[in-house]
């Protein structure tokens, strides 16, 4: 079976690190996880402290290891902490975000928002020391020179967000999920090209001091409610 854009044929190798545990291993593992996902939250509120670009390039990495179709891997992330840039994005975003609230949401959407507290204002974008946006690839060049298309977009990008996600909240850092709408200001700021679509601006950096939530926002549904076993 070819694959044109790595230049090589199907080669099978051996699961090469897979870990085995006792179920009541598995369990504790289980738990552990969900109580370190439990302290992610999502925040508005952001310090200008600095973050070291290795940090950033290392989750960066952990979002390139999400699974997608064929292997393609159809994303860019665009990681901006140039003071200048990120003044454009915000100017650009808040530009999208007062047409947003002003009525283009519609009334069922801001009555939606109203217990989360936002409003079309978002300094984050500028204080925070981070800034990455995470393109979706509809077609790529492989090695060989020759043009492919790429499969499952936004399901591949969305995993890999949410590796992305996980990775920064693991190393310490708050992050939001930002998604003005259109998005297309990104390509030209990130000198990306026309095929590649703007899918999130993540934010990541340390909370402020005085950082808060909105209790909504802790109000989690019951295992019930999302899930069903057959």
């Amino acid at each position: 079976m070819a694959n044109s854009q790595f230049g090589q044929d199907f080669e099978p190798i051996p699961l090469p690190d897979y870990k085995t545990y006792p179920e009541s291993e598995m369990l504790e593992r289980a738990q552990a996880f969900y109580n370190e996902v439990r302290r992610r939250h999502t925040v508005r509120d952001f310090s200008d402290k600095s973050v070291p670009k290795e940090i950033i390039e290392q989750c960066i990495l952990s979002a390139g290891a999400a699974p997608n179709g064929a292997n393609h891997q159809p994303w860019h992330f665009c990681a901006i902490g140039d003071s200048h840039k990120k003044k454009r994005i915000r100017i650009e975003a808040e530009k999208e975000e007062q047409e947003f609230y002003d009525g283009r949401a519609g009334e069922e959407w801001l009555k939606a928002l109203k217990p989360i507290g936002t409003d079309p204002n978002k300094p984050f974008l500028k204080t925070a020391p981070w800034l990455i946006a995470i393109f979706g690839q509809r077609r790529s060049i492989g090695a060989d020179g020759e043009e492919y298309k790429n499969y499952y977009v936004p399901e591949s990008v969305s995993i890999a967000t949410g590796f992305l996600i996980m990775a920064l909240h693991n190393a310490g850092l708050a992050t939001l999920t930002h998604t003005p709408a259109p998005m297309g200001f990104l390509n030209e700021i990130c000198e990306r090209p026309a095929n590649e679509k703007p899918y999130i601006l993540l934010v990541a950096g340390y909370p402020s001091g005085d950082a808060v939530i909105p209790k909504h926002a802790t109000e989690k549904k019951p295992l019930e409610e999302i899930s069903s076993f057959f």
